[in-house]
């Protein structure tokens, strides 16, 4: 009887030794080799993998520590980029109001008068007279200026008509055609103050006339066709503005004009108020 072959006893492969936290790569589940998509394997209680193409992937060698920094250090560059060039815009008209330090007991008193100086408009206190702010506009000069309520109003060389209380800057009008009439008439007579809170304003072409109080345009009158006012050639008769008109036509006793705060002064006119809205016989209660 043929005896048979000895039986070879083998040992059974034994899987590869992993420590805690390390993936086990057999065959064809390698991660390196799993097809696209397939998120990798992880060994039981391992740390979560991350690849490059998931949500906390990291950037090899650099630090979150730097990472945080170069973001810090960025925003901080941008906010004093947007510091810079909110510095380096022009004020609204290039206004420039300078006030001195409050003297006791005068802090809230109106000015006296207030005139072009050195290419500014300076109001002077009502009490003491001693110069309590000043306003200029860079690039321009006031040419003619008036102290109305307190009030300094000033016509610019660029016909632009403001007004200030030393605290801000109230308003601002712009002439309309100034650059035809300004640089040759100069400021004399155009600024003429109305009584009841109003001002006109005279040029050659029209008389304008504006609330002081807010700066709103109440009424406009031309010179009319052939005809033209003159500024300087103004007086005032008691309530009443008397402007002289040359006219190349017509009669004299229609080259002067007499205006008040609500207008020309004509028989049985009905002018509209001129009263602030807060103020007048319409205010709401």
């Amino acid at each position: 009887m043929a005896t048979p072959p000895p039986t070879e006893h083998t040992t059974p492969a034994r899987a590869p030794r992993t420590g805690l936290g390390e993936q086990r790569h057999t065959g064809p589940d390698d991660s390196r080799h799993s097809a696209p998509g397939n998120p990798p394997h992880r060994a039981p209680g391992g740390p979560p993998l991350t690849t490059p193409h998931t949500r906390n992937a990291r950037v090899p060698g650099v630090p979150l520590a730097l990472r945080v920094l170069r973001v810090l250090v960025g925003l901080l560059l941008a906010l004093g980029l947007l510091g810079l060039a909110h510095h380096a815009r022009p004020a609204p008209y290039g206004d420039r109001l300078v006030r001195p330090a409050r003297v006791e007991g005068q802090a809230h008193s109106g000015v006296r008068e207030a005139w072009a100086q050195g290419g500014a408009v300076v109001g002077h206190g009502a009490r003491s007279g001693v110069p309590r702010w000043r306003y200029a506009r860079v690039g321009h000069r006031p040419v003619t200026v008036v102290a109305v309520r307190g009030e300094g109003i000033a016509l610019w060389d660029d016909g632009l008509l403001t007004d200030t209380d030393g605290r801000s800057v109230r308003w601002h009008r712009a002439l309309p055609d100034a650059a035809e009439w300004l640089p040759a008439q100069g400021g004399t007579g155009v600024l003429r103050p109305l009584g009841h809170g109003m001002l006109a304003v005279v040029t050659p072409s029209r008389v304008t006339a504006y609330r002081i109080a807010d700066g709103d345009l109440r009424w406009v009158l031309p010179a009319g066709t052939g005809c033209g006012f003159r500024p300087e050639a103004a007086v005032r008769l008691g309530a009443a503005l008397l402007i002289a008109r040359p006219c190349a036509q017509g009669a004299w006793t229609g080259q002067l004009i007499a205006l008040d705060d609500l207008g020309r002064i004509t028989p049985a006119r009905t002018p509209l108020g001129n009263d602030h809205p807060r103020h007048g016989p319409n205010a709401r209660t």
